[in-house]
């Protein structure tokens, strides 16, 4: 009976989404639902919040997608690129982090996918610290198997994140053979490693030492064990088979400190993963695309160039 209500719901709520998002003015590209059973969910009364201020903050996610953005067809280059939007593990900075950076990369010629994913503070979530990483797994296997239909290089997509999204962005790209823990269907089987990773000021470790409070506390809790400590301290988990990795941080990061960009860098270069880091000596955290932040704005530049040599 429970899982008939989780599925009707699941149902309308794919709809209500698709019809807000549409209304909402945000979006005038494909949404795709990553799930037909939304793995990971029980039934609450919970409503996914969608608030316009500066930034467009979206909460609660209640129905995980992707959002398709697509280059002109003359300059498209094959390559595909995810973008997970920060917010600390409480919302999605979903304009700011995620529709702007899309337009950014349909500039290049790469075809990006702003990434709706489910936040571990909702009701909806059984085990919290499970569902994002779920769904970027999803996400990214999603856009592997039908990339014939947006003219993409299954071996050429990437993955990008901010702060907390960085975080996530990272977990994909060193832990992405988690194994799922509900029922698989095909897509499920196919890699979800990502052909490259670029951080922007990303949350990286859970040490107390340098970790973001407020997301590690988000994804694992008040009091959370040791295991988990260690499990999504990612900086423990690198492997050689970490995909070329580009980072990004300030020196005066006071919300994510910038040893969390250095511990990842440190263990990138120990398995001999190609990485590039660019370290600015101000301009602190969550300035997206530092558009009128000076010399900082150039980390589109950079990442530019880094692209082209992939």
């Amino acid at each position: 009976m429970i899982d008939s209500i989780i599925h009707v719901k699941h149902r309308l709520l794919v709809v209500a989404c698709f019809l807000g998002v549409v209304n909402s003015g945000f979006a005038q590209h494909d949404i795709i639902p990553l799930w037909d059973e939304v793995p990971n969910a029980r039934y609450s009364n919970e409503k996914e919040i969608v608030e316009h201020n500066e930034i467009i903050r979206i909460s609660l996610v209640q129905i995980p997608t992707l959002e398709v953005y697509l280059p002109a067809k003359r300059a498209a280059t094959g390559r595909a690129v995810i973008i997970c939007p920060g917010g600390g593990y409480r919302f999605l900075a979903y304009d700011w982090e995620g529709t702007a950076i899309a337009k950014w990369f349909n500039g290049l010629g790469i075809t990006a996918f702003v990434l709706k994913y489910r936040l571990p503070n909702s009701e909806s979530i059984k085990v919290s610290h499970e569902a994002p990483l779920q769904d970027a797994q999803r996400a990214m296997r999603i856009v592997r198997s039908q990339s014939y239909k947006w003219n993409i290089n299954p071996q050429d997509i990437g993955i990008i994140g901010f702060s907390a999204g960085g975080h996530l962005a990272s977990t994909l790209g060193i832990q992405f053979e988690r194994p799922n823990n509900f029922i698989e269907t095909p897509v499920d089987s196919l890699s979800a490693r990502p052909d490259f990773m670029v951080l922007i000021y990303p949350v990286v470790t859970m040490k107390s030492s340098f970790t973001h409070k407020g997301s590690r506390e988000a994804l694992l809790g008040s009091h959370p064990s040791e295991a988990l400590i260690q499990q999504f301290s990612n900086e423990l988990q690198v492997s050689a088979a970490t995909p070329a990795t580009f980072i990004v941080h300030s020196q005066d990061d006071t919300a994510v400190p910038v040893e969390n960009s250095l511990l990842l860098y440190q263990a990138l270069k120990d398995h001999e993963v190609p990485v590039e880091m660019h370290l600015y000596s101000s301009g602190g955290h969550g300035y997206s695309m530092a558009i009128g932040k000076g010399h900082l704005n150039t980390w589109t530049d950079r990442l530019r160039e880094w692209l082209e040599g992939l």
